[in-house]
């Protein structure tokens, strides 16, 4: 199965609230690598390699978010294989 990279933007109430925690747990439960950050505009970043129906499930699951979350928005874009994020799925802090 072939896989892709997407790019996940998702705003609301998502910061300090467990978001990244959350999403770091569905993305080890779906088999998907990547990384999760908090952006300076209050959004998170969600960067994600899987087969597209991964995708499609945790695109449902970051909308959803976790208890505690609103999340208002969850902005899609198609994003490069970037090979140091193919094993495993990180939590990282922007610069």
């Amino acid at each position: 199965m072939s896989r892709v990279a997407k790019r996940f933007y998702v705003s609301g109430f998502v910061q300090g609230v467990g978001y990244r925690f959350f999403a770091q747990r569905i993305a080890g439960q779906l088999g998907i690598s990547g990384y999760v950050k908090n952006l300076r505009d209050g959004r998170v970043e969600v960067y994600a390699i899987a087969p597209d129906e991964g995708l499609r499930e945790l695109r449902r699951e970051l909308r959803r978010g976790p208890r505690g979350a609103t999340v208002e928005e969850v902005a899609e874009d198609d994003a490069e294989l970037l090979s140091q994020y193919m094993n495993g799925f990180s939590i990282e802090h922007e610069i």
